[in-house]
C-alpha cells in the first residue's frame, strides 16, 4: 500500500489527529462551525425568524455547507482507502450533513430532508479525539460496549415485569378505569415504572392503588440499575490512548502502544 506523503500526509495529520496545534485549531474551528450550523438550523424553524431572515439563514447554510463538502473532500483524498473512511460511521454522518443541502436544489419538497442536518451534531465525538478528551472517550465507549449484554438481559426483564403488571392490571381495574385493553395496561406500567407519571390512565380501585405504589418503588430501584452496571465497568479504568489516527480508515483511539489499527488491521 502507498505511503501518504507530501501535503496528503501533513493534511492527514490535521485533519484526522489533535497531536499538533495545527491539529488542535482545525478541530477546535470544527466545533465552533458544526454549533453554529445546529443554531442556524433551529432558527429556521422558528416562524417569525424564518419570515424575517429566511435568506440570511440560508447564506450561513449554503456557506457552512460548502466548507464541510470541503472538509469531506480532503477526508477522502487524505487517507489510503476512501472506501473504508467514506463507508465508515463517522464518514456517513459526514455525507449526511451535506447532502439535504444540495437535494433541495435538485428534488421538488425536499427542503423537509433538511432537517437531516441535525445530525451533524454527531460530529461534535469526532472532535473529542482532541488529545485531553481521548482516554475520557474511549472510556466511556468501552465501558457502554462491556455493559451492552448485562444491560439487554436487564431489559429483557423489566419487559417481562410490564407486560405481567399490564395484564395484572388489566384485570383488576377494567375498561371503567381506563385500562381498555392489554397493551394500553403495559402503556401504564412503562409509565409507572419509569416514574414519568403522565396521569392519563390512573387507577381506581383501592387494590389497584396500593399495587400500583409498589409499582413506583420498584421503579426508583429498577432505573438506578444500568447506572450501577456502567459505573462497574468505567470504575475498571481503561488504557492511555492517542489521538494518532490511522492513514486508512482515519479512524483514532488507539492505544499508544499499537501498531495495526484496531477498526481495519492496516499499519498505523
Amino acid at each position: 500500500m502507498k505511503e501518504l506523503k507530501g501535503w496528503r500526509l501533513k493534511a492527514h495529520k490535521i485533519i484526522f489527529e489533535a497531536e499538533t496545534p495545527a491539529g488542535k485549531i482545525f478541530d477546535i474551528a470544527l466545533l465552533v462551525l458544526i454549533l453554529f450550523s445546529i443554531l442556524v438550523v433551529m432558527l429556521e424553524s422558528i416562524e417569525d425568524i424564518q419570515s424575517q431572515y429566511g435568506s440570511v439563514l440560508r447564506l450561513f447554510d449554503w456557506i457552512i455547507t460548502i466548507l464541510f463538502t470541503i472538509e469531506y473532500v480532503l477526508r477522502i483524498i487524505c487517507v489510503r482507502k476512501p472506501r473504508k473512511y467514506i463507508f465508515s460511521f463517522f464518514g456517513m454522518i459526514d455525507f449526511l450533513s451535506i447532502i439535504p443541502t444540495y437535494l433541495d436544489l435538485f428534488i421538488q419538497g425536499s427542503h423537509y430532508f433538511k432537517v437531516l442536518r441535525v445530525v451533524r451534531l454527531l460530529r461534535i465525538f469526532r472532535v473529542l479525539k482532541l488529545a485531553d478528551f481521548q482516554g475520557e472517550a474511549v472510556g466511556i465507549n468501552k465501558a457502554l460496549r462491556a455493559s451492552i449484554p448485562k444491560i439487554t438481559v436487564f431489559i429483557g426483564g423489566v419487559l417481562t415485569l410490564v407486560v405481567i403488571i399490564g395484564a395484572l392490571f388489566y384485570l383488576i381495574e377494567g375498561k371503567e378505569n381506563g385500562f381498555t385493553s392489554i397493551p394500553a395496561s403495559i402503556y401504564w406500567a412503562i409509565v409507572t415504572l419509569t416514574t414519568v407519571g403522565y396521569g392519563d390512565i390512573t387507577p381506581g380501585t383501592p387494590l389497584g392503588r396500593v399495587l400500583s405504589a409498589f409499582v413506583m418503588i420498584i421503579g426508583y430501584g429498577i432505573i438506578a440499575v444500568p447506572t450501577g452496571i456502567v459505573s462497574v465497568e468505567l470504575s475498571r479504568g481503561n488504557n492511555q490512548v492517542t489521538s494518532l489516527a490511522c492513514d486508512d480508515c482515519g479512524e483514532s483511539g488507539h492505544d499508544e502502544d499499537a501498531t495495526y489499527c484496531k477498526f481495519c488491521g492496516g499499519k498505523i
